[in-house]
C-alpha cells in the first residue's frame, strides 16, 4: 500500500530521492537547464515536501511549492526506480491536489522535460493540460508546462 504524507526534507531517504531527480536530470538535460537542490531549501514554511512510502520505505517525492497567489507549483517529482509503475506518481499527484486543496488553492502548475515523455503522460492521464510558460520560467526549448484547475472539493484519497 502506498502511503502520501507531507514530511520534513532532512531525512537520508529524502536526500537520496533528491540525489536522484538531480541524476536523472544530468541524463536528459543540459547543464544550463538544471540546479541541482539542497534538501534544507525545500524546508520553508510556503514549501510541502510529499513523500509517497510503500512497506515503510520512501519510494518517491514531490514538492509543492505555494506561490502566493492562489496557484502551486509541483516541482521534484520523483520515483524510485524499484517503485515505478506502481502508481507512486500518481499517489503523489493526488496527495499534492489533496494538500492544495485543503490550503484554498485553485491552481496546480508544473513544468516538465521534453525528454520525460512517461511523466508528461502521467500528468495528461490526470487531469493536468498544456499552457504556456508562467514565471519564474520563460519559453525555452526544453520545457512543457502545464495547469490543473482544482475544485473545493479534494479528489480521492492516495492508495
Amino acid at each position: 500500500m502506498i502511503h502520501v504524507a507531507a514530511e520534513t526534507p532532512h531525512q537520508a531517504e529524502i536526500a537520496a530521492l533528491l540525489r536522484l531527480s538531480d541524476a536523472v536530470a544530468a541524463v536528459l538535460y543540459p547543464g544550463a537547464f538544471r540546479r541541482a537542490i539542497d534538501p534544507a531549501a525545500l524546508d520553508r514554511p510556503d514549501i510541502a515536501l510529499l513523500v509517497a512510502r510503500e512497506d515503510g520505505r520512501a519510494a518517491g517525492c514531490c514538492a509543492v511549492f505555494d506561490r502566493g497567489d492562489g496557484s502551486a507549483e509541483i516541482k521534484r517529482m520523483i520515483v524510485a526506480e524499484a517503485h515505478r509503475r506502481k502508481g507512486v506518481g500518481e499517489a503523489l499527484l493526488q496527495g499534492a491536489e489533496a494538500l492544495a486543496c485543503g490550503r484554498g488553492i485553485s491552481l496546480l502548475l508544473l513544468e516538465v522535460g521534453t525528454r520525460n515523455e512517461a511523466a508528461y503522460a502521467m500528468y495528461l492521464r490526470a487531469g493536468f493540460t498544456p499552457r504556456g510558460p508562467f514565471a519564474p520560467y520563460g519559453a525555452n526549448p526544453i520545457s512543457r508546462f502545464l495547469e490543473k484547475p482544482l475544485s473545493s472539493r479534494s479528489p480521492l484519497p492516495a492508495r
